[in-house]
């Protein structure tokens, strides 16, 4: 994880903080974080691709780390954030790219798919699949199945609570969110039988040691990006369900057209959770390919790296070629 650049870019509004290394004259890759992470999470990534011939640009995503914060939900859609990256391209002057996303990444880079059909040349997401827009808001149908039981999401929507909980102990929420998504722990983060009225960590605990896939060095890093602001900015993503499917009225019909990957951990909660959107997804991305990794969790970039790395590496020589 040598030799990396480091640029913050003034681009729609905000400084975007974002690392690259490659030549510049490589095809560029372009790889976003999901939640709560940040954009050491692609070490393992990095050198793969870099042998494959592209250059990497890895953002620091709006909310996380050195990139600009603001306060207001609002300023978090999707369309904003994915203008974030577009304005990158145009300040670098790429014309064509390619987009590797996990988590709340993948939200972005469907949607950026969906915006840049002769740009964005080929997409991979992970974790998160895209099944077309939904009839309502996620949030909608959430209040009604969740009315009398915690649901995370629910929780983060509103403004301080949940902040105030995560920022008490980072640490601790860090080592709880890393470990209960991962494959060889039983808790299950996302589906926890506690009352509405319940706290995001309560029931949970938090292991004194680091999964065996988060080395001490990332855990560091990972730290770092929210140590000087908190969960805020992150947790503000959450907030915009409703404004997110209101936006995206205008790609009702659109598909993702271009050649596009999509990878899951056979143990990530979010397979369960998204089951109809899974189902869905071949009708709105017609050129796709998927593969579900086994004995991987959530955060199937770190656990299972070396399957992640050869599926990446052989998609985009076939479609994307450096």
């Amino acid at each position: 994880m040598q030799g990396f650049d480091h640029q913050l870019l003034e681009v729609n509004g905000i400084t975007l903080s974002v690392y690259h290394c490659g030549p510049t004259s490589a095809k560029p890759l372009w790889l976003l974080h999901g939640f709560p992470e940040c954009w050491y999470s692609w070490r393992h990534q990095v050198a793969p691709l870099l042998a494959a011939g592209y250059q990497l640009f890895m953002p620091e995503m709006r909310g996380y780390g050195q990139t600009s914060a603001p306060r207001e939900p609002e300023a978090y859609d999707l369309f904003t954030i994915g203008d974030d990256i577009r304005a990158a391209w145009d300040a670098l002057g790429q014309q064509q790219v390619a987009v590797i996303a996990h988590d709340w990444g993948a939200p972005v880079a469907w949607q950026l798919a969906l915006r840049e059909p002769t740009r964005v040349q080929a997409v991979v997401g992970m974790a998160v699949p895209y099944g077309g827009r939904p009839k309502q808001p996620a949030t909608t149908i959430m209040r009604k199945l969740y009315a009398e039981r915690f649901n995370y999401i629910l929780y983060f929507q509103d403004v301080g609570a949940a902040e105030a909980e995560m920022d008490a102990d980072i640490d601790r929420t860090l080592r709880v969110m890393l470990h209960s998504l991962s494959a060889a722990v039983p808790q299950d983060f996302f589906l926890q039988e506690k009352p509405a009225s319940a706290r995001l960590l309560d029931g949970l605990q938090a292991a004194s040691e680091l999964p065996v896939w988060c080395e001490p060095e990332a855990f560091a890093r990972y730290r770092a990006t929210f140590a000087e602001r908190g969960f805020y900015g992150a947790l503000n993503w959450y907030r915009n369900f409703e404004r997110n499917w209101a936006q995206s009225e205008v790609l009702a019909e659109a598909k993702v057209e271009q050649p596009a990957l999509f990878l899951l951990g056979d143990k990530d909660p979010v397979g369960t959770l998204e089951a109809y959107t899974l189902k869905q997804m071949p009708h709105w991305v017609p050129r796709l390919e998927q593969h579900v990794i086994a004995d991987c969790g959530h955060w199937l970039q770190s656990e299972q790296a070396d399957t992640v790395n050869s599926y990446l590496v052989d998609f985009l020589a076939r479609h994307y070629p450096a």
